[in-house]
């Protein structure tokens, strides 16, 4: 898909930030038609991933801290209450579907991209019994924006390990019922993941 390769692209520093985009020399990039390459670079600045540059282009966003500290404090809150309202509705095949998720995060041969889109899709399977959609869609686009970050938490932070840690604990204290402690996990995992993130970009800034 073009709009994965070019976030893809985004998050590897083949698109520079700050620098406007260039239809045509996007095109010939990536081998097609300038129709697909403003379509898609459309849809990435509706989901947060580009911004606008003058009067009609689009660029890279320069990535900051203010803008990561505020995403993980939305999702603090937002993903801790929908795992509650999910929690009771969890089923085994639920749980066997985001352990799955967690073995396909552990490939070092995976794009960045894929990296960012499986840690969501493990999230957002124990979020979905709770049908709680307006809330869902939320989150959801707040997740899409955190992706662009990846690259530092995958990359330098080496934070990779203590998630996936954090992970497995999470759906172990699922299939044990403990919902007190899952959301108090939830809500750590989240949290300190957000202030290393906060703490890495403020010390390159």
């Amino acid at each position: 898909m073009l709009s994965e390769k070019i976030k893809d692209d985004i998050l590897n520093n083949v698109l520079p930030k700050g620098v406007p985009l260039r239809q045509v020399e996007l095109s010939k990039r990536y081998g097609v038609s300038r129709i697909p390459i403003r379509d898609s670079l459309l849809a990435l600045k509706a989901e947060g991933w580009l911004v606008p540059h003058g009067k009609a282009g689009l660029m890279v966003p320069n990535l900051h801290w203010k803008e990561a500290e505020e995403l993980y404090l939305m999702r603090s809150q937002l993903e801790v209450l929908l795992l509650s309202f999910a929690f009771d509705f969890i089923r085994q095949k639920d749980v066997t579907n985001a352990h799955k998720i967690l073995v396909a995060l552990e490939q070092d041969e995976i794009t960045l991209i894929e990296k960012g889109n499986l840690n969501w899709l493990f999230h957002e399977i124990l979020y979905l019994p709770a049908d709680k959609q307006s809330i869902h869609k939320t989150v959801s686009c707040i997740n899409q924006q955190v992706t662009r970050y990846i690259g530092f938490q995958y990359g330098p932070m080496g934070y990779k390990s203590q998630s996936q840690q954090d992970h497995y604990e999470l759906l172990e204290l699922i299939r044990l019922k403990k919902k007190s402690a899952a959301l108090s996990l939830l809500k750590q995992h989240i949290e300190e993941a957000g202030e290393e993130l906060t703490r890495f970009l403020k010390s390159i800034d």
